[in-house]
């Protein structure tokens, strides 16, 4: 078997360019999936009935659904039926903020529970108002422990960016095939396709692992 790797060198720039746009969808979706999951809990606990009702539904739908049955959904489906129409790129993060936005509100939901209540009859008996004392008192030490639950998420993001290869956003995984097909060099291409999400991903694992040891509840 012969092989030629500098077929990789000859096409880093488009790799580079999907690498790029890898970690833009990437960090894109989570500043948008991170206030959802928010609002999503706030609603869920929040007692009103309508509200609950819409975040439980709005969770279970799309915790549930496969991932890339909502970006198919949200690319052939969605614009036949309300008649908006983005690119593929818009439409990749929309569907994978639907997604990471269920995952992250539940995360936020056990966090603002793991609050024991003691704390917020103490700001009630203070004087402070339900919004106060979930903004100021709750929230804080909410994020504080659910942050190593969304550094892992968001490492599972950076993997998951490879599925809306499928309607043809140029991210890393579809540059990669792409190449691929056009010079029929496989072993070559998937091997760097794989060594950058390595690259890009174990630093990502090894953070995780410190805020986990940083951040840990010890009560």
């Amino acid at each position: 078997m012969n092989f030629d790797w500098s077929v990789v060198w000859r096409n880093s720039d488009a790799l580079i360019e999907g690498t790029k746009l890898t970690i833009l969808l990437a960090a894109t979706t989570m500043a948008i999936s991170i206030p959802g999951g928010m609002l999503l809990a706030l609603m869920r606990l929040s007692g009103v009935r309508a509200l609950v009702w819409a975040s439980a539904a709005f969770t279970e739908l799309f915790r549930n659904l496969p991932l890339i049955l909502v970006i198919y959904t949200a690319y052939y489906i969605l614009p036949v039926a309300t008649g908006l129409s983005f690119s593929p790129v818009v439409t990749g993060i929309v569907a994978l903020s639907l997604n990471v936005s269920a995952y992250n509100g539940e995360t936020f939901r056990a966090g603002i529970a793991s609050i024991r209540k003691g704390q917020s009859e103490a700001a009630y008996a203070l004087g402070m108002t339900r919004w106060q004392t979930t903004r100021d008192i709750v929230l804080p030490q909410a994020v504080r422990r659910v942050l190593p639950v969304l550094a892992s998420t968001w490492v599972s993001l950076f993997k998951d960016t490879s599925l809306v290869s499928v309607i043809s956003v140029g991210e890393l995984a579809y540059n990669s095939m792409r190449l691929r097909a056009q010079t029929y060099r496989v072993l070559e291409m998937l091997t760097a396709m794989a060594a950058i999400y390595w690259a890009l991903g174990y630093p990502q694992a090894k953070l995780v692992d410190w805020i986990n040891r940083r951040y840990a509840v010890t009560e």
